[in-house]
């Protein structure tokens, strides 16, 4: 699970090609149901476009509409111009105003992919690392080094289910931490913890 380049923020970028107005909106997307809603997003910007045409991909999963125009014209340019800035976890909606001039199948793929290409050229970028979910047992004597290792490795979304024997802690940290993570566990607490996940009934 390899670091990889997304958006910081929500990029746009207008153009007008013969008489059509094309505004493209790019944005980092963490599931699908957020590059869903960044699309509804859009269109309730726009309620009376012609056309929203739109792509995203995350990780290995991807997908894009031609939003009603001709089949190969919009979505696939679109994506085209995610994937050649080597973006992941990025979705981009290119609204068009119809300006009542036909651009002809290579025209309108020029158009949406050069727009959603601009706007994303233009945006402000970081690189992060995917998640991994860690589960780990140990005692209590060791719920302070646990925490300290946690908040070390920038661990979030954690939830604790105490029992007779200490803790069983659940978080999520970027997969880039967890040898670090590993590691500050293991010197805190002189190995006596168990690693549930990922890898199950690893001890350490």
């Amino acid at each position: 699970m390899k670091p990889f380049n997304t958006l910081k923020g929500i990029s746009t970028h207008q153009e007008e090609i013969k008489k059509s107005v094309f505004i493209a909106y790019a944005g980092k997307a963490e599931s699908q149901e957020e590059a869903f809603a960044f699309l509804r997003d859009v269109l309730s910007r726009h309620p009376d476009v012609s056309h929203l045409c739109w792509a995203y991909r995350i990780g290995n999963q991807y997908r894009f509409s031609d939003g009603g125009e001709p089949g190969g014209t919009a979505g696939q340019p679109i994506l085209r111009a995610i994937e050649g800035q080597d973006l992941d976890h990025v979705v981009v909606g290119v609204v068009r105003y119809w300006g009542g001039i036909k651009l002809g199948a290579g025209g309108l793929m020029r158009a949406y992919g050069g727009t959603a290409a601009e706007a994303l050229r233009t945006a402000e970028r970081q690189v992060e690392s995917p998640q991994v979910t860690v589960t780990i047992e140990t005692g209590f004597e060791h719920i302070s080094a646990l925490y300290r290792a946690l908040d070390a490795c920038s661990a979030k979304d954690r939830s604790e289910d105490y029992h007779e024997h200490g803790v069983r802690m659940t978080a999520q940290m970027p997969s880039n931490e967890l040898d670090r993570f590993l590691n500050q566990l293991r010197d805190g607490t002189k190995g006596q913890f168990q690693l549930i996940a990922p890898g199950k009934g690893i001890g350490h």
